[in-house]
């Protein structure tokens, strides 16, 4: 039978209710700004808070020895109370403030070390308990709210759910996320958390289903960035190289650190259809993105916030974005046939579109030196266009046997290495718009992307054969044996300003880095 052990009353309405861990206490929240804690035994007040709070509390967590309690708010802040046991108050020892939404879970590490919060603002925050100033980490992935959050017993891993309808797990000590997200439902996931044993995860949702998962926390996972939700068609480095973008169908643009392979923003949203193409700009404080929806968008790198209404003019998908080197044009290829350039600031185009193709524009770039455009098209074809009145520069160059899926100019803008559905690799003569030795070969599919080492000396490429392989431009041999790894097409490489790095983003919706020296997989 069940029985009403206690009634707590509030004089509005009731947010958030919590029961300690080891069932002796509970406490509740409510919209009058105040907290009650119960002696579930007794049914006596063990102690009540000050009015900390100036908005309805929406959640509470005790920490494993019932000495602290958290409470989040709707205001988006955060306080944690001293519990001494009898029915004193229970003052607010610090007040976290930092979410830009209302808090909707909190989780203490079991050490009382770390407390996780997680809000409608979609990210979940880490905050150093121990330090001074209460560092904190934000975790970003999660396109949804944060509706429940929980550590593993020993302290090193956080499972978070959302309204996205996934689970995450996370390195509590980095915020790096371990795993593919992982989805049990179609619907919100309303509670998440840690099997004793620490190998499960256990979800429920709000249609009253519950969910188990075995997880694998093992080292293989720390080769990749997880975060997209379906392919990832396009990345490309920081001009300082501490930082990466990529772009998926999943309508979603994500910034990364580098190391230790994190999120550093929130995801950029705003195109609605698969997102094609990414580039920085040449200092790095814009981000330019081309998308099936036939816009280009230009975003904020620091904040992640759109700058102005998006770029139109093409009539179909835009697959290929680039910048100039001065920053200030825009290049854009589409599947309507014709390349687009636009002035960044004015944000109108800077001439009639380059037409001339009869295929899809499948790639474009900008020359070093900002004199040159070229582009990669279906009708098998590599072009060079004046990028200051957008004519045609000479003949295409001719070779393929399909489609010319990538582009890229040498750093010295005197080669053009081309990549294409034939599996080959061409590199040509900018001037004569000949090829300058025959074709590289080893794929054995579509090539997608190629690009040139910084010093010119070598080209990286990738494939729908699940490859990276890194070439030798003077020689055209393989300097590695094909990186693997991957377990899906290849669709965008990309080299590290610094050229230290190799970067390589696939349809299996992840992101892997390679040491360019060794053609080693860099573990995080």
């Amino acid at each position: 039978t069940s029985e009403n052990l206690c009634v707590i009353k509030h004089s509005d309405v009731v947010g958030s209710v919590v029961l300690s861990a080891d069932g002796t206490l509970v406490a509740s929240g409510s919209a009058d700004g105040t907290i009650k804690i119960l002696d579930v035994a007794t049914g006596a007040p063990s102690a009540a808070t000050p009015l900390d709070h100036t908005s309805t509390i929406t959640s509470l967590a005790f920490s494993s020895s019932n000495s602290l309690l958290s409470s989040g708010s709707s205001d988006g802040t955060i306080h944690i109370h001293s519990l001494s046991g009898d029915d004193t108050p229970a003052p607010s020892i610090a007040s976290l403030q930092g979410h830009t939404a209302g808090v909707i879970s909190l989780a203490f590490s079991p050490n009382c070390h770390q407390l996780a919060s997680g809000s409608y603002d979609c990210t979940i925050r880490v905050w150093d308990l121990q330090s001074s100033d209460t560092h904190v980490r934000i975790l970003y992935g999660h396109t949804g709210w944060i509706t429940s959050l929980a550590f593993s017993q020993d302290g090193e891993h956080i499972v978070s759910g959302s309204t996205d309808s996934t689970c995450r797990l996370w390195e509590s000590q980095t915020s790096r996320s371990v795993n593919p997200p992982i989805k049990f439902f179609d619907e919100w996931v309303s509670s998440v958390n840690f099997s004793p044993d620490g190998k499960s995860i256990l979800a429920s949702s709000v249609d009253g289903t519950i969910g188990s998962r075995s997880i694998d926390i093992s080292e293989t996972y720390r080769e990749c960035l997880y975060g997209h939700t379906s392919y990832v068609n396009s990345i490309s480095f920081s001009p300082d190289s501490k930082q990466l973008v990529s772009c998926s169908s999943d309508l979603t643009i994500r910034v990364w650190d580098v190391q230790p392979g994190t999120e550093s923003l929130h995801p950029l949203e705003g195109h609605t259809d698969s997102v094609m193409s990414v580039q920085f700009s040449p200092d790095g404080s814009l981000i330019a993105s081309g998308s099936y929806d036939g816009t280009v968008r230009i975003w904020d790198a620091v904040t992640g916030k759109q700058k102005g209404e998006p770029l139109r003019g093409h009539t179909e998908a835009v697959i290929s974005v680039g910048f100039s080197p001065d920053g200030k044009h825009l290049v854009s290829g589409s599947d309507a046939r014709n390349v687009r350039v636009w002035n960044v600031e004015t944000r109108s185009e800077a001439f009639k579109p380059l037409e001339g193709r009869r295929g899809q524009v499948l790639s474009v770039q900008y020359s070093p030196d900002g004199r040159y455009i070229v582009s990669g098209s279906d009708d098998r074809t590599v072009r060079l266009w004046d990028a200051h009145t957008g004519e045609a520069v000479g003949e295409p160059f001719r070779g393929h046997g399909f489609p010319v899926s990538s582009v890229a100019f040498s750093p010295d803008g005197t080669r053009i290495v081309s990549g294409s559905y034939d599996h080959t690799i061409r590199i040509w003569d900018t001037k004569t718009g000949k090829a300058v030795r025959e074709p590289l070969g080893g794929h054995t599919n579509f090539v997608l992307s190629v690009a040139y080492s910084p010093d010119g000396k070598r080209i990286v490429s990738g494939s729908v054969d699940k490859t990276v392989r890194v070439w030798d431009a003077e020689t055209g041999k393989e300097v590695f044996k094909p990186m693997g790894g991957h377990t899906d097409y290849v669709w965008s490489v990309a080299w590290s300003p610094d050229g230290q790095l190799i970067a390589s983003a696939s349809d299996n919706k992840t992101i892997r880095l390679w040491n360019a020296n060794t053609g080693e997989s860099i573990k995080f």
